[in-house]
């Protein structure tokens, strides 16, 4: 599950292109893991004859990052080089996915030649999330449990199917290879049941490389391109998956795309979102803008600003009616405009996605705000503390679970203070995956 900071790293890095009738920006943030092992392709023009083709990708990394920056850097030539002539007149589409399965089952190998993997020195895996542009087809592309979503005509048009080890087909391959699925996980260890790398579960004597208890075999989904319908493509890691849905990335992308040109921007936004709607996993986004993406709105751009401008007020009202009771802190600010029925949010991101905005007016006001609130000696907030024993607890099962949080919680004395940075992640620190309750004003998983 990978060890988290005191606080989050939130430098990003960004990148944008153009080409081939299309437009990228992509973003990518450590957030509060210990290491970044994501890792990502953005590749417009190709090699062999393909120039009018595009590849992009995400990969999501565990146990390391070996495996997932080796894929970002070398996938690609492995598909083009897996046997099949992409640029043949005409090329199947049966023939591209066979050369997309041949390219991953070939880098998996290869990589197992490494001396450190093959040695057990580096025992790290990586999901994959690819799509694949030729002029007439989307080539969707997954294995693990990253995601991609196309936005069509306005609505979610398609998405990936994670590779979980509880679904029926992953569960019947991992038992035939003399593995068990136990909390949701390959040998109650492994979240995915597909991925490159990972090859302490890729030993299994008399099994081929997709029969083993996780299989490198991508899911490839073809769609033919819809024209003007076909507005952006998604794809991301599940540390944007895990806090929005396909429908909320694809709504607040398109907000965004009617207010910003700027792709990076736009990516930065989706990412710092996340990380204000409670994710505590690296976050990667690549955006990919088709010729049916919405453009920049002025209609859009007047409610936007209304939006930032009412904000704005609402900040300045609270810090302005505080009399001698002292200035609120940030936290008691985002409680109180939270509580509010707030017009023309952005869709799919809300109040959080907002947090920056307020944030920047609060220390407007607020410039001494920094000097304020330093965390305890010796080890970070309690907050920060919390959340550490929470994870320990991240069960997917009721009963006396409940009651260990109840006492966890009331071990912690936490205060509704600035210098409690980290208190509002744990307002809206939820997981899609797992059921969610609330105790003692806490949202918590189950």
């Amino acid at each position: 599950m990978g060890a988290f900071l005191d606080k989050p790293k939130t430098e990003k890095h960004s990148a944008h292109g153009e080409g081939n009738g299309l437009r990228y920006g992509l973003s990518s943030m450590q957030g509060w893991r210990v290491e970044m092992e994501d890792a990502h392709t953005a590749v417009v023009g190709l090699p062999h004859g393909l120039a009018d083709w595009s590849f992009f990708a995400v990969y999501d990394g565990h146990a390391g990052s070996r495996v997932a920056n080796y894929c970002s850097g070398h996938l690609l030539e492995h598909i083009l080089s897996g046997g099949v002539d992409f640029g043949s007149t005409p090329c199947s589409v049966e023939g591209v996915k066979d050369g997309i399965r041949s390219g991953f089952l070939n880098i998996d190998e290869y990589m197992r030649s490494f001396s450190d993997l093959r040695q057990g020195l580096d025992r790290s895996g990586s999901t994959a999330v690819c799509v694949l542009l030729s002029p007439t087809h989307l080539y969707f592309i997954n294995c693990g449990d990253s995601r991609a979503v196309l936005c069509r005509h306005g609505n979610v048009g398609f998405s990936t199917q994670d590779h979980k080890p509880s679904l029926p087909r992953e569960k019947e391959r991992i038992q035939k290879a003399g593995g068990s699925v136990m909390i949701q996980r390959v040998n109650g260890s492994l979240a995915v049941s597909r991925a490159l790398g990972d090859y302490d579960y890729k030993c299994v004597d008399g099994k081929g490389p997709t029969e083993q208890l996780v299989s490198p075999e991508p899911e490839v989904c073809v769609l033919e391109r819809a024209g003007e319908g076909d507005e952006f493509i998604v794809l991301a890691c599940d540390g944007i998956w895990d806090v929005m849905s396909n429908e909320d990335v694809c709504e607040f992308v398109r907000s965004r795309l009617q207010v910003c040109e700027d792709l990076e921007k736009i990516c930065n936004s989706v990412v710092d979102t996340c990380l204000h709607k409670g994710s505590r996993d690296n976050m990667s986004v690549v955006l990919v803008c088709l010729p049916g993406a919405p453009k920049v709105s002025e209609e859009a751009l007047k409610k936007e600003e209304e939006l930032d401008k009412y904000l704005e007020t609402r900040v300045q009202d609270l810090l302005g009616g505080c009399g001698e009771s002292g200035l609120p802190d940030l936290v008691t600010v985002l409680r109180s405009i939270a509580s509010e029925n707030i017009p023309n949010l952005p869709p799919g991101g809300g109040l959080a996605s907002k947090r920056s905005v307020i944030e920047a007016i609060y220390n407007k006001l607020n410039p001494h705000r920094e000097e304020e609130g330093e965390s305890e000696e010796g080890g970070g907030s309690a907050a920060a503390h919390l959340l550490e024993a929470l994870r320990h607890f991240r069960m997917n099962h009721r009963g006396q679970y409940r009651s260990v949080l109840e006492e966890t919680l009331a071990s912690y004395h936490l205060r509704d203070s600035e210098d409690e940075p980290d208190f509002l992640q744990i307002l809206t620190w939820t997981n899609s995956s797992s059921n969610a309750c609330c105790c003692s004003g806490l949202v918590f998983n189950q």
